[in-house]
């Protein structure tokens, strides 16, 4: 399951996050949201009883009952428009991700989502990544893969 949160700028979206969780369970939810989101933000979601104990957490936490799936595009557009575009991203550049590497490719994403306006912003990012680390090795690549 991958949660997601989008940052409104107006009528359009900011910054994005998204991560694998193991369930929609509000355990799982407020950390995601914690991990994120500033305490005392606006938090928009669908009604998902997950989502309650954010007002809790110092969230100012508005729930909106979505009903129909034509009508979530309408009640949250920002995270569907992310999710929208994620999905359309994996299933054409990529043909479908396997769960196992799909937090990877959320993060890359991400990355080039945030960027999208700055271009350069992201090339230089990367540029400055690759010169300040050593290139990473075939046995610390897959090493990663066997501990998950």
């Amino acid at each position: 399951m991958v949660v997601g949160a989008v940052e409104a700028r107006g009528r359009g979206c900011g910054r994005t996050r998204l991560k694998v969780v193991p369930d929609a369970s509000a355990r799982s939810l407020s950390g995601f949201v914690r991990s994120c989101v500033e305490p005392g933000a606006i938090v928009r979601t669908d009604g998902w009883q997950g989502y309650a104990p954010l007002g809790d957490l110092g969230y100012r936490h508005h729930a909106q009952t979505q009903g129909t799936p034509k009508q979530a595009a309408v009640v949250l557009p920002r995270i569907h428009q992310v999710f929208g575009n994620l999905q359309t991203w994996l299933r054409r550049t990529h043909h479908g991700v396997s769960n196992k590497h799909l937090p990877t490719y959320l993060d890359e994403f991400t990355f080039r989502f945030n960027r999208r306006r700055t271009p350069m912003a992201a090339f230089q990012t990367l540029l400055g990544l690759g010169s300040q680390r050593a290139p990473t090795t075939y046995k610390e690549l897959y090493a990663v893969e066997s501990t998950g």
